[in-house]
């Protein structure tokens, strides 16, 4: 439902108003990615377009086992228009200590480029990835995609993506599973707000077409959808309307975690023993 009230909407919408402290988040961010970066293997900065904005960096496994690690994409938010992959090697190693091979990619950001122009640039990404992670010790059948925020959208995204339109070599699952943290799923309330507004320069046309809420369930695949419980209602509002959209067999887990807002949801993610935790490697064990 479309809240055409501009101040409404700010203060639904505006997360760094609605968290002073953010600024302390994303400081926290950088420096334990600066750190990640430093103390674990990981190749930085691969192309996988054309553009300055289209690199990805690889994490390896921990161990592997000898076969090919589980692959996660971990996709960065920042509302389509800021925010760095640089910032979020913080939550690689949850994942590489669990058998997986982490790729971060990052993406051109509006309003540079529109958010359809970015899903298509993470089709791009998970397309490098199927074609070459097993030369990095993944296993190109078992890929898993995580976002947050923005990138929790593009993680719905391309699990909805029909993979053999774009390309024939593409497996029509190649991306297995998907979870969405503090995601966007119509992004029609975005384009009446005007500090979003400004830079994403959204279109209906736009919205149409990049609103995974408003498309056909996927045929194959699970999202996981979670948002913090200390969000705006309308972030509550698209965690449970992507499921009521897609249905629950599609999205088994629908849940607002209490006590979080929307930036030290992020957080939890690589905490041993924190639900969030949980069901990522829930989802990654059914991959």
């Amino acid at each position: 439902m479309t809240r055409p009230d501009p101040a409404w909407l700010e203060a639904m919408y505006n997360n760094r108003a609605r968290v002073p402290e953010h600024a302390v988040h994303f400081r926290q961010w950088a420096e334990a990615s600066a750190q990640v970066r430093a103390l674990q293997p990981c190749t930085l900065d691969i192309a996988y377009g054309p553009s300055e904005g289209q690199k990805l960096d690889i994490f390896p496994a921990a161990a592997t086992g000898g076969q090919g690690s589980q692959v996660v994409v971990f996709i960065h938010g920042g509302y389509w228009r800021s925010l760095d992959k640089a910032e979020h090697s913080f939550v690689v190693p949850a994942f590489t200590r669990a058998g997986a091979c982490v790729m971060v990619p990052n993406y051109d950001l509006c309003p540079l480029v529109t958010i359809p122009e970015i899903v298509m640039q993470m089709v791009r990404s998970l397309a490098w990835v199927f074609r070459n992670i097993a030369q990095h010790g993944g296993d190109p059948g078992r890929i898993t995609v995580v976002g947050h925020s923005a990138g929790g959208h593009l993680a719905a995204m391309l699990l909805a993506c029909v993979w053999q339109a774009y390309a024939k070599d593409l497996p029509a699952n190649l991306v297995r599973n998907a979870l969405s943290i503090s995601g966007l799923y119509d992004l029609e309330s975005m384009r009446h707000t005007p500090s979003l507004q400004a830079s994403l320069k959204l279109t209906p046309a736009q919205v149409h077409k990049a609103s995974p809420g408003l498309m056909p369930r996927p045929a194959r695949g699970i999202l996981y959808s979670v948002a913090g419980g200390d969000e705006s209602d309308e972030f509550l509002r698209h965690n449970l309307m992507i499921q009521q959209a897609w249905g629950r067999k599609t999205v088994p887990v629908c849940e607002a975690l209490p006590d979080l807002n929307h930036f030290s949801i992020l957080e939890a993610l690589p905490q041993p023993g924190h639900r969030l935790n949980e069901l990522a490697m829930q989802l990654l064990a059914e991959a």
